[in-house]
């Protein structure tokens, strides 16, 4: 019967042949978490809870049997029950019955007691994993996919995982074990029709669970999706909070998230729609299979074939036997949804790291922090080049600007630079090490960035400072605010460094996010430093205050900074200026403006939009 049940299973799957190939990936995902490899107290506890597992299963099914001598030693009918049981009587035939009654639960919470820890360290690693590999993505999958998107994968698939753990090991296999074992009793206690009455309706019952909780799952599907959408607006509008304001959308937006939750109301009504079938159709396979063994039961009562305390064995094992299948029912469309949603997580565990080091690749070594381009080329889609031969040197020490309108490849060279992204033509070399030829995490901390918008955690003043360095004390992290001109500011809050910045630090103006950005930059302490348009977005006088701080910052580091505004890079060693991803010009200052070039009217643009400001 077990084995026409699997039968069942698997052609039901077939139907979904996707389904059936991320179903065994799924399976085989999870088992290393049960089963890990070198770790003798997880393997000790899972075998001690499928021990604790069967035993309450054997008692289980065994405890009808002290029921129906009972039933038989009080109506006088117990000549064919056995001698012991003939000498504990009645009364300690139901004391025995309310024993195993007893065990037979008892073993079951001993045994979620002992598999407790397996399954939350399953979940914790899982987790762990799935997280640590969303971080490990490239920029460029970070960018397409959207953030609400990806917890809700994560959330859901964790919980699957929670819910695949729990029921498929303790609650499937321990109902198809029973199953088999009152099929059994019945062939062997009573004839042959009794286990094709059972076995007739276990099959149907089965079947059409299956067959019904497929359709199901694609309306389920269908829902989550519907689900992730309306998720994904909310979270999309809640960020760009400011700007719904600015355009006077909050209407625009709730009609937008309406629509979404539109699509959602439908998936859901049918879903729900669906489960009632389902269970009106149980409940009928049931009660009919119930039914049938029964007046199988009191026909051969009548006919003295059967004593009453076998009728009674008789509907205390079906009933015993639908319940778990009630159960069946909705554990297996909790199983098969969690496939769903634990398939989409593994999904995203199986994105490929854009960027990975070479095997045995080595950590950088910086000795002075020369930067060189050399003839690099990029695109981001390989129809559209970005970079086309691109060839700058920054000498250790050095402070080197980048130029040029938008779309020209500046903001492009930061990201290589920090290798979001590998260069598909030409290297670029840090003191002669290709970056490609490092471990990413050492290039990591070597560089500091300061972006045109800085973006904190939400978290206090200190946490965002400290985030530049691990363990770094509070003398460290007020010496970084001090040189980032921004502790008098801190210090002069009600809760000075404890201060809760909110979410993305809103709660700080654009200068005052800048400035902890830079103090957690100084104390990275980072020998080069990449500034991409670091003050652009902000006024000018708090321009001109950053600046000093980001110029006094620059000391004794190789600087490459990506400029906007000219006039905060005239100072810079050499000016490097670039349009549709080629250098059209490079120099100092003085000697760009007198070539009369690109650079030259850039410049003069520029003051005379000063000017304007100005007048």
């Amino acid at each position: 019967m077990r084995r026409g049940g699997g039968q069942r299973t698997v052609s039901n799957a077939r139907h979904d042949p996707k389904f059936a190939g991320s179903e065994l990936r799924t399976i085989k995902r999870v088992v290393p978490y049960l089963w890990p490899e070198g770790d003798s107290g997880v393997k000790f506890r899972v075998v001690i809870a499928l021990l604790l597992l069967v035993g309450a299963k054997l008692i289980s099914v065994i405890t009808p049997l002290f029921y129906k001598a009972a039933v038989d030693s009080l109506t006088g009918e117990a000549s064919d029950s056995a001698a012991w049981m003939l000498a504990v009587g009645a009364v300690g035939l139901t004391v025995a019955y309310g024993m195993a009654r007893f065990l037979s639960v008892g073993f079951q919470q001993l045994r979620d007691w002992v598999f407790a820890s397996v399954a939350q360290r399953a979940l914790r690693a899982m987790a762990l994993q799935t997280f640590e590999h969303i971080h490990a993505l490239s920029l460029r999958y970070h960018i397409t996919r959207k953030t609400g998107g990806l917890s809700r994968i994560m959330e859901r698939g964790v919980k699957g995982v929670e819910f695949l753990l729990r029921f498929l090991l303790f609650n499937i296999i321990p109902l198809f074990i029973e199953l088999a074992l009152v099929a059994g009793i019945f062939f062997f206690l009573f004839d042959v029709w009794y286990l094709a009455a059972v076995v007739a309706t276990i099959a149907i019952y089965i079947r059409f669970t299956f067959a019904v909780t497929e359709w199901r799952v694609k309306l389920r599907k269908q829902m989550n999706d519907q689900d992730t959408d309306a998720n994904q607006k909310a979270i999309d509008s809640l960020l760009n909070f400011e700007t719904v304001k600015y355009f006077g959308a909050e209407k625009r937006e709730a009609a937008r998230y309406d629509q979404a939750m539109a699509g959602y109301e439908v998936a859901a009504t049918k879903t729900s729609q669906s489960l009632a079938f389902l269970n009106a159709g149980q409940s009928f396979i049931i009660t009919a299979g119930l039914a049938a063994v029964m007046i199988m039961a009191a026909i051969g009562v009548q006919n003295g074939d059967l004593s009453t305390g076998d009728f009674v064995m008789v509907n205390a094992y079906m009933i015993q036997i639908t319940m778990p299948l009630n159960f069946l029912g909705s554990v297996y469309r909790e199983i098969r949804q969690a496939l769903v949603d634990m398939a989409e997580m593994f999904d995203l565990l199986e994105q490929p790291a854009e960027v990975t080091d070479k095997p045995g690749a080595p950590d950088i070594d910086i000795k002075g922090g020369k930067v060189e381009l050399d003839a690099v080329e990029f695109g981001y889609d390989p129809a559209r080049p970005i970079l086309q031969g691109v060839t700058v040197t920054a000498e250790a020490g050095e402070t080197v600007a980048i130029v040029g309108p938008s779309g020209s490849g500046k903001s492009t060279i930061g990201r290589l630079l920090f290798r979001f992204y590998d260069v598909t033509g030409g290297a670029i070399r840090i003191d002669g090490q290709d970056l490609r030829d490092v471990t990413a995490e050492s290039l990591h901390k070597a560089i500091g960035v300061v972006p045109q918008d800085t973006v904190l955690f939400n978290d206090t003043i200190r946490y965002n400072i400290a985030y530049g360095k691990e363990g770094a004390s509070f003398a460290e992290i007020e010496a970084a605010a001090k040189a980032a001109k921004i502790h008098d500011f801190v210090a002069s809050l009600p809760d000075g460094y404890d201060t809760t910045v909110g979410e993305r630090g809103l709660k700080l103006s654009g200068g005052e996010k800048q400035r902890v950005g830079i103090a957690r930059t100084l104390l990275k302490n980072p020998p080069i430093l990449l500034l991409d348009e670091a003050t652009s977005a902000l006024d000018t006088e708090t321009e001109r205050d950053i600046q000093q701080s980001l110029r006094e910052m620059g000391v004794g580091r190789t600087v490459i900074t990506i400029a906007h505004r000219l006039s905060t890079i005239a100072d810079a060693d050499k000016i490097i200026v670039l349009e549709k991803g080629e250098i059209t010009e490079f120099g100092r200052h003085d000697e760009l403006l007198s070539r009369n070039g690109k650079y030259a009217a850039m410049w003069a643009r520029q003051a005379a939009e000063e000017d304007e400001d100005a007048a």
